[in-house]
């Protein structure tokens, strides 16, 4: 994306060029972050199946923190390759845009809950 390009898109829309073969910050780590959410998908059926099971409330609330940190660990790696790719590796005013699609990001993640 050069200065030229159109701003960033809008929270939770696919970029133009998500389906191209571009080099994101966590290609190097692609395998281990697909392995991570597997075992994070795997969490959440486990959760379904307590659910189903009618098991004590209190142990299904803690296996949704355990979800929750296990995603926040997952999206703090994500910011911190972003940051150190993305970021820095950008010119000019594509630096200052990608600076600020980080911020908001970080604010998406604090203000949940």
């Amino acid at each position: 994306m050069d200065a030229s390009s159109p701003a960033p898109p809008a929270a939770g829309a696919i970029p133009e060029d998500a389906g191209a073969a571009t080099q994101r910050g966590y290609s190097a780590t692609k395998d281990q972050l697909r392995s991570r959410l597997r075992r994070i998908e795997g969490q959440v059926r486990g959760i379904d199946r307590m659910v189903d099971e009618d098991r004590y409330c209190i142990d299904v609330l803690t296996q949704i923190s355990a979800v929750q940190a296990a995603l926040d660990k997952v999206a703090l790696g994500l910011l911190d390759d972003h940051a150190r790719t993305c970021v820095a590796g950008a010119e000019g005013d594509q630096r200052l845009e990608r600076t600020d699609e980080l911020m908001a990001a970080v604010g998406r993640m604090l203000r949940r809950g």
